[in-house]
Order: C-alpha cells, then structure tokens, then sequence
C-alpha cells in the first residue's frame, strides 16, 4: 500500500515538513496550496527537494468553488485553473483537488455542474492533469460522495474523476458501501482522517478535531476495504486539521502518522481476510500477538533517598514485602501477591518519584517486541549481565519505558527477572490475590492522542469512550485503554491548559491500583501500619448517602476509613481508596463487585479536589490532615 500525507497536517516551514515525511518513510505528500504560497522555495525547488528525498507529489490542493456558477464567474475559474495547471508542471505534481462549491451564490444545477467539471477537466488533460472531484461535507448543493461521483460520470472526461475523503464521508453518516459500485480506475484519491463522536458543526469539527486512524471513533479499516475491493490502487493519504498537530514537533507527528497508516494497512486486511474481497493492492501485516494478560510490574523512579523512603514506606504500610536489591542494579522489588513495584533508585534524574516503566506480561516478548519496532518505536536502552533476563521494551510516547515480560506458564512461573532480586530465590506468585487493577498516566497535551494509538496498535488495547472529569482548575480529559477481559486497563488523563502553564505538579499525578478481595479489611490493616490515607470531605458522605440507599453500618465505616463508593445499573459495586501523594505518584486500593467494571468516575472529582486543597495548602483542619 502507498502512503501519503498532505503537508497541512504538521507544523512548520514546507521544507521542515517534507524532511520529516521523508524521515518517517512516507512514499508521497500533497501540498498544501498556502504551505507553498509562504514558501521561500519556488515549485522546481520543492519539486527537487522532494525527488532528492524520495518523495512522490501525489496531490496539489485545494481548488475551490469551481462548478455551477454563472458565465462570468467560470470564465474567472478557467483563468484560475490554467495558472494552477502550469503551476502543478513545473511542481511535477498531476492531480489536482477540486472541492464541491460552497458559495451562496452556487446554481443548483447538475446538467451545469457537469458541463462545468468537464469542461475544467478538458483544460487540465491539455497538460497532462488530472481533476480529482471531492464533496465537502458543507458543500452548497453538492455534499455527498454518490452525488460527487454522479456529477464526475455524467461529466465523463478521462481526466476526471473522484476523490474520496472518509471525514466528508463519515461525519455526515453516510454508508461507505456505495463506494464498491464506483469503478477504481475513476477514484483518483482516497484521504483518510478519523475523529472523536462529537455533537458540533461538521465545519468546526473538521477543520480542529480530526485525528489520525486509530485515533478516534470511526471504522477506517471498514473504509479503505470499500475502497479497495471497488479497485482502488493509489495512496492512502492522511489529511488531517488538528489544531494540537500543528503546533507539535513536525518529526514527531510525521512518525505517528506513520504508524496510524501501519495500524490501518493491518487491520484492513484482517477486515478483507474476514469478509471476503479481492485486493490488487497487497497488504503488508505485522506480527501478529495475544493480548497481554496482565500486569508484570510497575517501576517507580524515586530521585533521590527521601524520594525513596517515602515511597517505600507508602509500600510498606499497604502491606507490601520488600524481597531485596536486584544484584547489579540500584532497585529494589516489592510484591503483594501478584503485584509487583520496583523502586529505582539510580541517581541522575531531577524528578521526584514517578511512573517510569510498566511491565506486561505476554506469549512472546521477542515477537511483540519486532511488532512495536514496526510500527514506529524505539528500544530502551537497558544494561544486563550474564545470567540475568533480557528483558524487551520500547518507550511510550510520553517517554514511559513497556516492556514485554513473558507470561508466568506451570512450572517456569517463578523464573525470569524477579529471581535476580536479594537472595535470588524470589519466586512470582500464581496463586489469586493482589493485582495490579490499573494504571493511570498523566499525558501531555500534544502527546495524547499519539497515546491512544501507540497503545492501541502496540498493545492491542481498546479505547473506551472518554470522559470529562472536574476539578479546581478545568476538566480532565480521561481515556481508558484496556483488554477486552480488562486484564489491562490503563487510564491517559490531559489536564486542563492552564495546569500545564502554571507547572503544577498535579498535572504529572499518575497512579497505579490494586485490587484486592476485601477493601475494608485491608484499609484497616493498611491504617494500623500507619499508611496515610487521602482525607475525604465529609461532604461526600452526606452525599453518598443522598445517592445510594446505604446500609448505616457501611456508610459509617467509609466515613471512617476515608473510602469511596459507587454503584453501576446493574447493582455492582466499587470500593477504594488513595494514599497520600509522594513525588507526582499515589496509589489506589479497589474491590469490585457483582461486574463492575468501571473506576468510580464520580468520585474522581473528590479526589482531584482534595490532593489539589492539599498541595495548596488550603485543606481545612476540621477535615482533618493525611494520615
């Protein structure tokens, strides 16, 4: 499958944007009208530029407001037209995108809308061109892709024809199926752009919220199979308006698009495998993994000794066993169960104690591994000596370190890297109890939505639909990434701007669960050892009790023991708590029951309110200090 992308989706000066494409291994571009127009280079410039890189100019756009219009409105078009034709020679591009009319003084006329589109299209044959006719979602009369291809058949010029744009397509809802009747030869373009389910004006949505495939709500893959079973053979093109995009670094993004395109190409065969449908296009797929299965570890980097005593004191108090240093490096495992936390301790790095590496645990690390560098990423870096585990990772995009951690089998479940630690007897244990439940990651701003797709191609994890979640500065943007049987759950959050500009270590709050069979027990036992608990307003009992017809003794014993509640509609319940916050990381304890499957939402809120009052300073005495 070629790959394309149109210069508008990154930031930067032209010439900055095609050495990125060229770097992130695009076959093509499209240029950008206004992208060349403030460009110092001129069209033999950038048409060198882009064969020295080895880049193919697929496209030059847009071309607007061209058909049914009245005589001397067209007679300015064609003038127009035939300057952007020499243009496009001397660029060496041949195709060209014309949009469907916008304007309100548009004649709503087919027979004059065809005659118009071939008549163009005579104009850009005499230069060897071709005119690739696209229905904007917000066009004046035409705003459909059958009505677009009804318009280009009835035209019925060989240098005319289609351009289909799955935004313009699928933000209307219209049925991409129709596109298997439109002859391949006749669909001179195909660009590709996702999006989240918003309720907005399709202009606004589009020219701000589209995102990268794998990145939002749509069936791509079910898109590019109509495309390719009608007979499509040219690029699959990105073009993408992302306010967020264009102001990210242009390398960055260009490898994330990339990878959105490698994600898509595999899931489009998958879908073509499954329903049935010849291709002349071949399909490149990558190694195909299980699921992960569960959690293997997380690591905290602690900074610097009082990062490390406060962190492994919060571990203590929850009841975690410290089973020793590892023998050649400066970290220490603690396990709960099945639960692990490695604290590292190796100097050098400025943060206090954060979320630095999860482990999963999966069938064959080397293999998801090759996958994760197919698609983009990059291997940690990481020092082993003889006899000790090579353990594979690559790093997320907000730098933390995944590794692929073979999954415990039968009697091989205590071998591997925890074996290293202390007296190097330390066995995993199989049995049930304490587990990792989730994982919460602060994400930055420019880097979520990269995010989402690393994990979900990388990982193979599911986006739940995200939620906003309040607090004292703004909404929190929250999505879960997880499993199918939620083996895996990790939670991205986006803090509100003004978090970010103000650097307030809120913004860097990550935590990770654990689950655990009877919270009450274990808050007791957790309390008598002396773990600081998040203090809860009182308030949110004399609520709680408003919502939830609770047993009298129950209530009192979460106003006791600072626990929070929740229920879903079908009777399930949630309880769970947090410890107190060292460095940027805390820790949740939870117990679900009868199903529930969510993270108690509601009570988000509270949480966000009360470690914001406690790093200000301004949590009152009658509610009482962490404990």
């Amino acid at each position: 499958m070629r790959t394309s992308i149109a210069t508008v989706c990154l930031s930067g000066t032209l010439e900055d944007k095609l050495d990125a494409c060229a770097a992130a291994g695009f076959d093509g571009v499209e240029i950008f009208e206004q992208d060349l127009v403030v460009s110092p280079s001129g069209p033999r410039e950038i048409r060198a530029r882009c064969a020295d890189l080895g880049l193919t100019i697929d496209l030059y756009q847009p071309f607007r407001d061209a058909e049914g219009t009245d005589a001397a409105t067209f007679a300015a078009t064609e003038r127009r037209l035939e300057h952007k034709l020499r243009l496009m020679a001397e660029l060496g591009a041949d195709t060209l995108l014309v949009c469907s009319n916008v304007g309100t003084a548009t004649i709503d006329d087919d027979d004059l809308a065809a005659e118009q589109l071939h008549r163009l299209a005579e104009r850009a044959g005499q230069h060897g061109a071709r005119l690739a006719y696209e229905a904007l979602a917000w066009g004046r009369f035409v705003s459909t892709y059958d009505h677009a291809w009804d318009l280009v058949r009835r035209a019925d010029h060989p240098a005319l024809g289609t351009c289909l744009d799955t935004f313009h397509i699928l933000s209307r809802g219209s049925d991409p199926a129709g596109i298997e009747q439109i002859p391949g030869d006749k669909i001179f373009f195909v660009q590709l752009a996702d999006a989240p389910a918003l309720s907005m004006d399709v202009l606004s949505w589009s020219r701000h919220h589209r995102v990268f495939p794998g990145q939002g709500a749509w069936d791509l893959p079910g898109f590019a199979a109509h495309v390719l079973r009608a007979g499509y053979t040219g690029p699959m093109s990105l073009e993408i308006f992302n306010d967020v995009f264009r102001q990210a670094d242009e390398e960055r993004t260009a490898v994330d698009a990339r990878r959105s395109l490698t994600w898509l190409e595999e899931r489009t065969a998958q879908r073509l495998e499954h329903d049935g449908g010849a291709t002349t296009v071949p399909l490149a797929t990558l190694p195909r993994v299980d699921d992960p299965t569960g959690f293997n570890f997380a690591e905290i980097r602690a900074g610097d000794d009082a990062g490390v005593a406060a962190t492994e004191s919060l571990l203590a108090a929850l009841g975690f066993t410290a089973r020793g240093t590892h023998r050649s490096k400066a970290v220490d495992l603690w396990t709960l169960g099945r639960a692990a936390v490695v604290v590292n301790r190796e100097r050098g790095y400025a943060a206090g104690p954060h979320v630095a590496a999860l482990g999963f645990d999966v069938a064959d690390p080397v293999l998801a591994a090759s996958r994760a560098l197919q698609l983009g990423t990059h291997l940690v870096p990481r020092r082993t000596q003889a006899g000790e585990e090579v353990l594979q990772g690559v790093e997320a995009p907000d730098g933390t370190e995944i590794f692929f951690c073979a999954a415990p089998h039968g009697p091989d479940a205590g071998s591997g890297w925890w074996r290293e630690f202390g007296d190097g007897r330390v066995e995993r244990e199989t049995s049930t109890g304490t587990v990792v439940d989730h994982v919460n990651l602060a994400q930055p701003w420019q880097s979520f939505d990269e995010s989402v797709l690393f994990l979900a191609s990388v990982l193979s994890l599911d986006p739940a639909p995200s939620v906003d979640v309040a607090s004292p500065q703004g909404l929190v943007r929250s999505q879960v990434m997880r499993t199918s049987d939620g083996c895996v759950r990790v939670a991205l959050n986006v803090a509100p701007p003004i978090v970010e500009q103000e650097r307030d270590r809120l913004r860097q709050a990550q935590h990770v669960a654990f689950s655990c069979d009877d919270l009450v027990s274990f808050a007791r036992q957790a309390r008598d050892r002396g773990l600081r608990f998040l203090r809860i307003p009182a308030n949110y009992y004399d609520d709680l009790a408003a919502r939830f017809d609770l047993d009298a003794e129950l209530l009192a014993t979460l106003r006791e023991l600072d626990l929070l509640y929740d229920r879903d509609d079908q009777g399930g319940e949630f309880l769970h708590f947090y410890t107190a916050t060292v460095g940027s990381v805390f820790f949740e304890v939870v117990e679900r029951r009868g199903g529930y499957d969510g993270y108690g939402a509601p009570n988000a809120p509270v949480r966000l309110a009360t470690q914001h009052a406690r790093l200000h300073g301004t949590l009152r005495e009658a509610t009482g200090s962490d404990r």
